[in-house]
């Protein structure tokens, strides 16, 4: 149940799954540190510091979270990790005193956090597969279905919707890929103590087992470690997988966007999921807002600006660690995923409910299209050897006179004009001036490119699914 008595975030139940809110819950990190905890532990008992009796202990214990006491402790000592390590002390008599031998906080941490961000990315990779799914889906159902392309916002030439579908998803699957070899390149600080040369452990253990030591931890955890650190792991790491959300995020924004034209009742062409109760607008009850889709642009420009603080934090540290990273990394990493998880959440519904009004598509084409192929009367008549100039000037002129009749509401006149010029019906018969005028039939390779899309990311996520 959800306290309004005091500021909440929206991501703490607005946006995002539980799914994602519980990989960044404040119990599964505390949990993870109780993970990392007893690891480490066990790699120590391996050199007779710690006893099976005492690891038996801190397992019995590791999903004892007792936040009221680590809270106290905080207040106190003002040291999250510290007064949670001492918290668990404290339900483990027999082990609390080997508790975090040898470690810095980052040790335990930024471990921790690569944890975190890696089960996030598969839980993205997921939610980005299935909407590869619905997208494939629509690109083959629309991939023959003649829509009118914009350029500059202005009617330019025949395209197809699957074609035009299929641009995002070249998009999507390109960041999937881009998803997948981030989670295989995500490494952990490791365990190299207070600036990263292992000085500690060195201590503990012997220089000459340090490599086997870290060996073991890292298996357990099942995450490779950087060779190098400071106290921390480097944070040009947090500026790479945070840009990578970016990336999805300005795909998820320009789809939106372009989906927010096309709703307006001007093209009305498309139209995202709308509730039978849904209310658009307060003042006007008339409305049939966008919402979903403009939220989605919405949070794109938030995850937009989060690589340029994790680019200060790995560009303005200093030497082996300032803390001034400490507290915007609370903010900008959960935030980041649970911001990207509602947007493939959101946009995944919109492509599956969307509305597509075929007469609204087929309307907008037939008053705009038969400009296009003025194209292609120039490269018939070029081919025949009539002056390209000049085929080109009297085609603009016929073309105005066309567009004023469309701004009159009129249809578009274009063809019979061109066939009852005499300049064009002395070179080209009417059936050829027919044929060229077919624009259903100008599209190029558009059919054979989205099919070809939609098969590439149907496969990614069979795979992922």
């Amino acid at each position: 149940m959800n306290s309004f008595e005091q500021f909440q975030s929206p991501f703490s139940w607005r946006y995002g799954s539980k799914e994602m809110r519980a990989i960044w819950s404040e119990r599964n990190k505390r949990r993870l540190w109780r993970r990392i905890w007893i690891s480490l532990a066990k790699a120590e008992s391996r050199y007779g510091l710690v006893t099976s009796d005492q690891i038996a202990e801190l397992e019995a214990h590791a999903q004892d979270i007792d936040f009221k006491k680590a809270e106290e402790l905080e207040a106190s000592i003002r040291h999250d990790l510290m007064a949670e390590l001492r918290t668990y002390a404290s339900q483990c008599p027999k082990a609390g005193g080997i508790i975090h031998l040898g470690a810095t906080s980052m040790d335990i941490e930024d471990n921790a956090d690569v944890l975190r961000m890696r089960d996030s990315l598969r839980l993205l990779k997921k939610r980005l597969a299935g909407l590869l799914a619905a997208l494939a889906e629509r690109i083959e159902r629309y991939a023959a279905t003649p829509a009118m392309a914009f350029t500059h916002l202005q009617p330019a030439e025949p395209t197809t919707l699957g074609y035009r579908f299929a641009f995002y998803a070249q998009d999507l699957a390109d960041s999937y890929e881009r998803l997948s070899a981030m989670i295989g390149a995500l490494k952990g600080k490791g365990f190299k103590g207070a600036v990263g040369t292992s000085a500690s452990y060195a201590e503990l253990l012997g220089a000459d087992k340090l490599e086997d030591f870290e060996r073991a931890l890292s298996e357990a955890l099942e995450l490779p470690f950087f060779e190098v650190a400071t106290q921390t792991y480097p944070r040009l790491q947090d500026y790479r997988v945070l840009a990578l959300l970016a990336e999805l995020a300005a795909v998820l924004h320009k789809m939106a966007f372009d989906f927010r034209i096309l709703q307006m009742p001007l093209l009305g062409e498309l139209s995202e999921p709308f509730g039978a109760h849904q209310i658009g607008s307060s003042a006007m009850p008339f409305k049939r807002n966008p919402i979903e889709c403009e939220k989605i642009d919405s949070l794109a420009r938030l995850i937009a600006s989060y690589p340029g603080v994790a680019w200060d934090d790995a560009a303005l540290s200093g030497l082996e660690r300032t803390l001034d990273d400490s507290a915007n990394r609370r903010v900008i990493l959960p935030e980041a995923f649970l911001a990207a998880d509602e947007l493939l959440i959101t946009m995944r519904k919109v492509v599956e409910g969307q509305a597509i009004d075929e007469q609204a598509i087929r309307r907008t084409v037939e008053t705009y299209a038969p400009f296009a192929a003025t194209e292609r009367v120039l490269m018939a008549l070029g081919k025949g050897g009539t002056d390209r100039q000049k085929a080109h000037e009297r085609l603009r002129d016929l073309a105005m006179l066309a567009w004023t009749a469309v701004r009159d509401g009129k249809p578009n006149p274009l063809k019979s004009l061109v066939q009852s010029d005499e300049f064009f019906a002395s070179r080209l018969s009417s059936d050829a001036i027919e044929t060229l005028f077919d624009v259903d039939t100008y599209i190029g390779a558009a059919e054979r490119r989205a099919r070809a899309t939609a098969a590439r990311c149907l496969q990614l996520a069979l795979d992922e699914l």
